[in-house]
C-alpha cells in the first residue's frame, strides 16, 4: 500500500466542466495506485474571497478554510486544476489563495528583513491548467503568466517544490479524441502520484 498523501484542489466553478473530468481521472488513477486522496472543491466552499484588510488586520477564517488548511498540511503532493481566464486563474481560486495561504501558515516574514521563511516545505505540486489556445502559443506570445504566478510566486514562495506544469489546450472546439487522450494522461499521472 502506498502512503503518499495527495490533495486535489479543483479551481473551476462549473462542476460540468472538463476540469472536473480531469480531476476525476487523476483521482481514479491515484486511488488505484493506493495513494491516500483528499479533495478541495472550491465551488462547494462557503467563503468571502476578499481579503478585506489585506494583511494589516486579521480576517477570521471560515470553517471551510480551516479545513482547507488542515488538508494542505496533511498533503505530500498538491494537484491544482483550473482554467486559464484572462491569462490568470479564476476569481474563485484567487480568493482562495488570498484567504488561505496566509502569513503564519504558508510563509512568515522575517523581522526587519525583506526575506521570509517558507512554511510549506516538504510538499510537491502539479499545476494542471486548461486554456482555449495551444499551450505553446500561451508560452511564446504571453509568457504563460498564470503558470508562472502559480509556480513561482505562490507554490515556490511557500516552499512547495518541485512544481510540475501540465497545460492543456485548446479546449474550445476540441474533439472527443483530444479530450479522451487527456483524460487518459491524467489517470496515468495519478497512478504515478506526480
Amino acid at each position: 500500500m502506498n502512503h503518499k498523501k495527495i490533495l486535489i484542489i479543483q479551481g473551476h466553478p462549473d462542476s460540468e466542466s472538463f476540469n472536473f473530468a480531469l480531476a476525476e481521472s487523476y483521482k481514479k488513477g491515484a486511488k488505484e495506485a493506493g495513494y491516500d486522496v483528499q479533495e478541495i472543491i472550491l465551488r462547494n466552499l462557503k467563503f468571502n474571497p476578499v481579503l478585506d484588510y489585506g494583511y494589516r488586520k486579521r480576517t477570521e477564517l471560515e470553517p471551510d478554510f480551516l479545513d482547507s488548511q488542515k488538508k494542505i498540511l496533511w498533503a505530500d503532493h498538491i494537484v491544482w486544476i483550473y482554467p486559464v481566464w484572462w491569462g490568470s486563474v479564476p476569481a474563485l481560486l484567487k480568493g482562495f489563495l488570498d484567504r488561505v495561504l496566509l502569513p503564519g501558515f504558508a510563509f512568515k516574514k522575517r523581522e526587519g528583513s525583506v526575506w521570509w521563511d517558507k512554511l510549506l516545505k516538504g510538499r510537491s505540486a502539479r499545476i494542471i491548467s486548461t486554456m482555449d489556445q495551444p499551450p505553446w502559443y500561451y508560452w511564446l506570445v504571453y509568457g504563460e503568466p498564470s503558470n508562472r504566478m502559480m509556480k513561482r510566486t505562490v507554490m515556490e514562495f511557500c516552499g512547495i517544490t518541485p512544481v510540475r506544469l501540465t497545460s492543456i489546450g485548446p479546449i474550445r472546439l476540441s474533439k472527443d479524441k483530444f479530450r479522451k487522450k487527456w483524460i487518459g494522461k491524467m489517470e496515468t499521472l495519478g497512478k504515478k502520484g506526480i
